[in-house]
């Protein structure tokens, strides 16, 4: 009898305790499984807390942070009107003309008057002088002569770019035989014109075939040749109106002869 009851009472402890153990086991899985399945939620809580695109204060951030940070282009101060504008070539030419040395500047100035000073004399007086008309021509021969031979002078250096070649030295003796030509005229329209002309190819020598001339000498010569052009061709305009009213006044002696 007491076998029997000894092998029941520990058999149906030992399938309680089985039992009982298998039951801790799974409530020990469940609460492994609980636990990690609640950190994950927590952790990705977290990070969808975290997440600036959804949290209220920091896309709040984000839209002052916009507004604060405007584009470059925005933050740039507009340049004023006078920093933007660029020199035109009349400003350009007078800040070269200021940048000459000041014997060249004036000494060519000063070689302009006789050529300004026949046809002004001559307009204020009403009267046309055929000898000072000459005389303005003869000045404007040398002067061409003068501009055609500082071709040999710019190439006769040894650190000069030009060369002392045929090309190079012909072409300093253009303008100089258009001058001896222009002397040739007897018409002093005729003489002018030449010379105006000589004067075209000597400042196309100076302009355009030497560069490396500075830019203030190009200038001073591009002036003195149109102040020198427009004296000569107001001479020969004024000899035109001068031979009109002579013309004019002779008809009106033969008619009233008649």
């Amino acid at each position: 009898m007491f076998p029997f009851l000894q092998r029941c009472c520990f058999h149906t402890s030992f399938k309680v305790q089985k039992l009982t153990g298998t039951r801790l086991l799974l409530y020990g899985r469940n609460k492994t499984t609980w636990c990690s399945l609640s950190f994950r939620l927590q952790t990705d809580v977290c990070l969808f807390s975290r997440s600036p695109s959804l949290s209220p204060a920091s896309v709040y951030a984000t839209k002052l942070q916009a507004f604060h940070t405007s584009p470059p282009s925005f933050k740039k101060k507009t340049p004023k009107e006078s920093e933007t504008k660029k020199p035109g070539v009349l400003e350009r030419s007078v800040e070269s003309l200021k940048e000459s040395p000041k014997p060249a500047l004036y000494l060519s100035l000063a070689g302009l008057i006789p050529f300004v000073s026949v046809p002004l004399a001559m307009a204020i007086q009403g009267t046309y002088y055929p000898e000072v008309a000459f005389a303005q021509v003869l000045y404007g021969a040398v002067t061409v002569s003068f501009l055609g031979g500082m071709r040999w002078g710019f190439a006769l250096p040894e650190n000069s770019p030009a060369k002392p070649d045929w090309l190079s030295l012909a072409n300093s003796t253009v303008p100089p035989l258009l001058a001896w030509q222009a002397l040739l005229f007897k018409d002093v329209t005729h003489s002018a014109v030449m010379l105006v002309l000589a004067l075209g190819i000597a400042l196309h020598y100076d302009v355009a075939l030497l560069p490396p001339y500075p830019r203030w000498f190009k200038v001073l010569r591009v002036v003195g040749t149109v102040v020198m052009a427009l004296s000569l061709l107001a001479t020969a305009a004024l000899k035109a109106v001068s031979e009109e009213q002579l013309s004019d006044s002779r008809d009106k002696w033969q008619n009233t002869k008649q």
